[in-house]
Formats: structure tokens, sequence, C-alpha cells
């Protein structure tokens, strides 16, 4: 649950949404643990996973919209109607045009508004296919691939504006590998059937996109196979996923006059000048090989090859902003092939994702005002609190880690920022343009709006009040670049964090996710980061050795673990976040019995003891159904272990767990104490 966007607001339409927020209701009480969420007719050392959440996996069976349904969606389908109410109040007055209140009203409508959409069918794309399809010159074509990356594509590579590794202080320009549709580049060199599979239905949907764009089948064919030819190239140079953890073989500062000296396919000071950067002085190339290979895995491509490429990348981004011949064909791919969907979502839902991206923070403002009291944010501070003093007994505790290392790591740990709900200041959206001319030239608009608001960052401070989730967000993360632990009010509900539950459930579920964002500054990626966010290695050589030892003891665990038919989860890749998982149970658990210290041990409620409820509070987060499909995509793409492990793996090392369940020897759920991992 790390940061991937930035978001902040506005001081025009405060008005205008002020006055959209109703008082706030008396929150619903929810039981702390609902017992028909429970399978009791399987052992909890046989399979905790199931015995803890079967019931809720039986009574909440997969809808056709879905490739996966757990708690976290359960609880994002009930914001979504929160959401949608809090829009349409705001709809159904006049907006005055311009304010804030006007633009997600009306970006909302252009989403719901199919019968224009499907009069509209590719015409709000023709005009910049035309451009791409008069390419002649390298100048021309870097010139475009600027132009579509500011209006959120990627073709060859991104390009991102965040705080210099080395000097988190600051921000800089970072570039990463990109360019694939599908998003991994095991899609498109490895040959099993069910990749194969995939692949073969990606070539479809190109041509689909081409013929639906008015192409003729030769032309759809061309650029199918060229889309295909580049794509396998830039996969065949792309870093694996495990590479790709590695922090510090992913940060290559350099002066752009040495990078611009690296043979690529384009002519980067065109690229550079459209990009606004004209006068950039550095850069972070992060996957430098990557643009040190890419001229040669491109050299056999043709410009019109190139321009194809182009094309299809304007196509694919815009096809579920165009007519539901576009949306569809991107669904069939996107939804059905790769994650097992059944339908798509309904249009408002899909409409609501959108404003939901461009306007998060604006949306989030009405959803703090009206959803989220201010003795959540005061229980959970309290909360984070009890869990950074736990924290660091633990580090204290660690036998394996030396005292200058420990000091070390509590001056990272006091250093921690922590946000909960949301900002103290709120993005300002007066320069985002919404017109009623199409759908897509509003998210295009966006789009550029987002790159220009990160763009006007380069070689700027970092303002580390920023949020990189709106407030409206069923997640949390820890960022390393600010040192920052982030919760959202959308996740401090139940079953995350219910006022109602007794603390042994909410220590259990809160307060393992709490202990999470913590314990990822100390797992193998933020590790490698400072107190202050910095990527320097304030480690003794024996103790990085002896973290590593536990943390490959631990991914070969999860390696063991087959996810579907004879596919394996990756240790490795999911490294990070099983740490995290393990840490934060770890951390909770004595956060919980620290606030026992001078009192009664609580009574069971509903025939369970309080360290049971803890874990049952745990469990509750992850119940969950999936499709094979969607096990197989995530396996590629999700550096989380899959609900099932995050419950089962994870415990199976918890000496605790195994005396709250009497887990013996024999059961399936029991390991070894020698085969146990404890890092943190």
């Amino acid at each position: 649950m790390k940061k991937r966007e930035m978001f902040t607001l506005m001081v025009a339409g405060m008005v205008t949404l002020a006055g959209c927020g109703t008082p706030q209701k008396e929150p619903v009480k929810v039981a702390a643990i609902n017992l028909a969420n429970l399978d009791t007719t399987v052992a909890p050392g046989a399979d905790f996973y199931e015995y803890a959440c079967g019931g809720w996996i039986k009574n909440n069976p997969l809808k056709p919209e879905y490739a996966r349904f757990g708690t976290f969606d359960q609880l994002l389908e009930d914001n979504q109607e929160r959401l949608r109410l809090l829009i349409e109040e705001l709809s159904s007055t006049p907006q005055e045009v311009g304010s804030v209140g006007y633009k997600i009203s009306a970006l909302y409508a252009a989403g719901l508004d199919s019968t224009k959409l499907n009069a509209d069918r590719m015409a709000p794309v023709k005009e910049e296919l035309g451009a791409i399809n008069a390419l002649a010159t390298k100048a021309d074509l870097s010139k475009m691939v600027a132009t579509l990356q500011k209006e959120g594509m990627t073709p060859f590579f991104a390009l991102f504006v965040g705080a210099d590794e080395q000097n988190s202080s600051m921000n800089i320009v970072q570039l990463y590998q990109a360019g694939i549709g599908m998003g991994d580049r095991d899609y498109y060199l490895s040959d099993d059937e069910s990749t194969a599979k995939i692949r073969e239905a990606y070539k479809a949907y190109i041509n689909k996109l081409f013929l639906l764009a008015e192409a003729s089948p030769e032309q759809a064919d061309a650029v199918m196979n060229a889309v295909m030819k580049i794509e396998t190239a830039l996969a065949g140079i792309s870093y694996s996923r495990e590479e790709l953890r590695d922090p510090r073989r992913n940060y290559n500062k350099m002066p752009i006059e040495e990078f611009k000296k690296i043979e690529a396919p384009l002519d980067w000071d065109v690229y550079f000048e459209t990009m606004g950067l004209a006068d950039l002085k550095e850069l972070d190339a992060k996957q430098v090989d990557y643009y040190k290979k890419m001229s040669e895995a491109l050299r056999g491509t043709t410009v019109d090859e190139q321009k194809y490429y182009l094309a299809f990348n304007l196509l694919d981004a815009a096809a579920p902003y165009l007519s539901d011949d576009f949306a569809d064909a991107a669904f069939e791919f996107y939804g059905k092939m790769m994650s097992g969907k059944q339908e798509q979502q309904p249009r408002w839902k899909r409409s609501l994702n959108t404003v939901n991206g461009i306007l998060g923070e604006a949306v989030g403002e009405m959803y703090v005002a009206k959803y989220f009291p201010a003795s959540s944010k005061e229980k959970m501070l309290e909360m984070v609190g009890n869990l950074q003093e736990a924290l660091g007994e633990r580090i204290d505790q660690l036998a394996w880690m030396s005292d200058t290392t420990k000091a070390k790591a509590h001056e990272k740990l006091a250093a921690f920022t922590v946000k909960i709900g949301y900002p103290d200041k709120w993005r300002d959206y007066s320069g985002l343009e919404v017109k009623d001319d199409s759908y897509w030239a509003n998210v295009r608009r966006a789009n550029i709006f987002e790159m220009d608001y990160q763009l006007a960052d380069v070689g700027k401070p970092v303002d580390k009040s920023r949020w990189y989730m709106s407030p409206q967000t069923v997640n949390a993360y820890y960022s390393p670049s600010t040192n920052e632990i982030c919760f959202p009010a959308a996740i401090l509900q139940p079953p995350f964090f219910n006022p109602e539950a007794d603390d042994a459930v909410n220590y259990g579920a809160i307060g393992v996710v709490i202990g999470h964002e913590m314990t990822h500054g100390f797992d193998d990626q933020g590790r490698n980061y400072d107190k202050e966010g910095n990527l320097v290695d304030w480690w003794t050589a024996d103790d990085a050795a002896r973290f590593t030892e536990r943390a490959d003891k631990l991914a070969a665990q999860y390696d063991q673990i087959i996810v579907v038919d004879t596919l394996h989860a990756n240790g490795r890749f999911t490294l990070g976040e099983n740490i995290a998982d393990h840490g934060g149970l770890l951390v909770a658990h004595q956060a919980y019995q620290n606030s026992l210290k001078g009192k009664e041990v609580p009574a069971p409620i509903d025939g369970f003891t309080n360290e049971q409820r803890f874990f049952l509070g745990y469990a509750a987060l992850w119940g969950q159904n999936i499709r094979p499909e969607e096990i197989r995509r995530r396996t590629k793409s999700d550096p989380h272990s899959l609900g099932k492990w995050r419950v089962n793996a994870a415990l199976r090392n918890i000496d605790s767990f195994y005396a709250a369940f009497g887990i013996k020897e024999g059961d399936p759920m029991y390991m070894a104490p020698e085969d146990r991992v404890v890092i943190w």
C-alpha cells in the first residue's frame, strides 16, 4: 500500500461545496465480530482463513462485475453509494460555471450521457489520430511522444516528478520503464498456455480497436503486428518485478546532458522541450539500462510502425471514454480476459471513478464534511502513538540487531509523519477546464492539468503536507521518501475501525493496518531510506546480512504456496507486503498487550477470549472471493499476497496465534518454531 499519486485545493468553489454538506448522521452500530462471517465447521488449526471468513465468503458470492470481491471492495461499494448521493445532490441545483461544483457535476454527467457518447463515436480522437498519421521524422515522433505523455499515456516510458531519493527535500524528474499495454513483461515473454491465450486476445483487441476506428482489415493487422513487435521488444529490455524492488539499482541520477548521450529512437532535445523542460539540468533515469538498450531493441522498426504504436496508445487510453463499442472492446480484454469479470460496472460507477480520479480532493472535501467524525481522528492518533511505542519496544528486543542500528531505527520511527482522515489544505482545481465538448476531451485536459501540476514542482522543495490518496480512498500508505504514514477517512470504518468494537478487535484490525504501514518503513525496500526519506545505508553490514537472511527465509515460505493450478506465489515480489503483514501483527499485538497493563483481562465475548478476538479482527479484513484469472493477473502484477495467504501464511509465524487457538503439531496451520520467521 505505497504511494502512487499526489493530490491538493482551491479557494474558488469552497462555498458551493460547503453548502452541499448536511449534518452527520449517527453512525450505524456494527457488531465487532459478526458470527455469521465464520465457518465453525472448519477447525481453526486446519484452515484459519476458512474458519474466520468462510461464512462471509459464502454470503458474498462474486457479482458479474467483479473479478475479486472482498471486505475492501464491500467498503468501496458502500462509499460509492455515498458519493453518488453527494454528487447527485450537488447536481440537483445549478452550479456556477467554472466552480468546482460545476466541474464535478459536469464531468459526472458527461460520463452518464450514453446518447452523446455513442453519437460521437471516434470523433473525439479523430484529429489527434490524424496528427499521428502525419508524423514523418524522428523529431515529429519525439514531439508526439511528449504530447501523449502529457495527456496521460506512457508510450516507451513514463515521466514522473517526485522527491529525489538521495535529496528527499527536493523534487526531481524521474523516468520509468513503461510502454507495454499488458503491464508486465511476462505476458510477452512467457509461453505457458494461459499467458499465450491472453497474448492472442490482446492481438485481437488491438485489431478490434482499429477496425472500430475505421481502419481496413489490412491496416488493422498491420497495426497489431507493429504494436506487438514494439511492445515485445520493450518487454525484453524491461526490468523484472523483482529487479524493480531494488531501490539502489533503480536510482540513477545524472546531468541531463549525460542522459542525452544515450542513443534512443527519440530526439531528446525535442522531447524535453515539448514537455516544457528545455532548461532541465538533471534527472533520475531509474531503470537506466532500459534506455541504453532501447535503441538497439527498436532498431528494426520503421516510422510507420512507431506511428501505429502511438496511435494504439491513444485509442487504448481513450476507449473507456468513447462510444460503447470502444468501451466494450476494452472491457472484453482488460476486464473479461485478464481478470475474469463477466460484466462491466454500471455506467454511474465508471463515471464516478473518473470524477474521483480527476477531482479527488474536491469530492473528498464533501465526503469528509458528511461522513468523517472528529472522534475517529482522535482515536486513531491515540492508537498510532501506542503502535509507535510498541514498535520501539520491539526494536529494543531484537536479538539480531546491534545497538548502533537500533539507534538509527529509533530515529526513523520517531520522525514518522502521521496523516489521518484528510489534508490540512485542499487542492486548488481552478485551473482545470471542464467543458461540454466530449468526455474524452475532458479526461485529456485533466491529464494535462495533472502533468502540469507535477512539472511545476521540478527543482522545487517537496511539499510534505501533500497527500497521495484522497480521503474517500479505502486504503492506506507509507511513503519512504517523506517517511510518512497515511490513513484516509474512508478506511476508518468497520471492519477496519469500529468505535463500537472492543479494543482487541480494533487492535487486530486497524491496529494491524497501522503497524503494517509503519513496518513498511523497515521492510526490504523501506529499510533503505533514513529518517529524512533519503536513500542512505544506515545499517551495519552484519545487521543487513542478518535482516536479509530472515527476509529470504520468509520469501521462501511464500514461494511454496500454490495459488491456482500449478502457479506458485512469488515470495520475492510480495516480500515487502509480507514483512509488513508480519510486523503489523506483532506490533499491534504488543500494543494491545500494553493497553491491558494494570487492567483485568477482558471477559470472553460471544465465547471468544480477547486474544482470539484480536486474530479474528485481523482475519475479517481479508475475506474475499476471487476468479482464477484474477489470481493469475495479481500474481504477476500485485505486490500483495492474496487474502487467504495474508491470513494463513502470516499467522503461522505468530507464536501468540498458536496460544490463542491451541494450534498443535499435526494441525495444517502448525509450523515448527525453528521454521517461523520474526523480523520486527
